[in-house]
């Protein structure tokens, strides 16, 4: 399969070919919104190809990716290895999490889970991209149980996630003790809904103190900025 080089707003470089999904606009703005602290160690369930890993990379920052499918994982590789970056790219089932990493053993949790439950009917163009999209694989509970698994008390997860599903996305994240803090919702301008929703939580805690930002608009400077425009 031919492969692309897309350039990614932190100036790195991304692998990418047909049958996995592309660098989209929810990876981008996931990564400007999440805030892990200076020499965290960070996880990113379900990379795909690590476009996620490598817009959010920093020097001082320990990142691991977790993937299923070897070819994503092999598109990653090579990605770490044209950047010259030094990162973990780990080939394993995210359900299976006890297995792969130690628990506590994380600082921040970044993810890009599944939109769609498996009944929603939502097709996908190739099995590697249904499973990136749809829950066949795992669900939104499998990830936030492995995400509560690798954090420690007080560690904090980033999700991107669909506006009409969050509910599902925060029950989920409420059962294994991940408390919402910071909600942004991203809209295409000021009178259009919501096409995405931006979640951080802190695994622990008290639930008081949920912060709800400004909304990130589409057309706006603030986008056109996080985009490196």
């Amino acid at each position: 399969m031919p492969q692309t080089i897309e350039h990614l707003p932190n100036g790195l470089t991304l692998r990418q070919d047909d049958r996995f999904f592309k660098l989209g606009q929810d990876s981008v703005l996931l990564s400007a919104f999440a805030k892990p602290r200076r020499n965290a160690r960070v996880l990113d369930l379900g990379c795909g190809t690590g476009a996620l890993a490598l817009l959010i990379y920093r020097p001082d920052l320990q990142i691991t990716g977790l993937e299923i499918q070897e070819g994503a994982l092999d598109l990653f590789r090579q990605s770490i290895a044209d950047n010259g970056v030094k990162m973990t790219a780990l080939q394993g089932d995210l359900r299976r999490i006890r297995a792969l990493l130690p628990h506590g053993s994380m600082d921040y949790v970044i993810c890009n889970p599944p939109y769609f439950d498996r009944g929603a009917g939502k097709s996908a163009a190739s099995p590697e991209k249904q499973t990136a999209r749809q829950d066949t694989s795992c669900t939104v509970e499998d990830v936030a149980v492995a995400a509560s698994f690798v954090l420690h008390t007080g560690g904090k997860a980033a999700f991107v996630f669909r506006p009409e599903r969050l509910w599902t996305l925060l029950e989920a994240l409420s059962r294994v003790r991940l408390v919402p803090k910071r909600l942004r919702f991203v809209h295409q301008n000021p009178l259009a809904p919501p096409s995405a929703v931006l979640a951080e939580c802190r695994k622990g805690g008290s639930a008081e103190g949920l912060i709800v930002e400004p909304p990130l608009l589409v057309q706006s400077e603030e986008y056109s900025r996080i985009y490196g425009k």
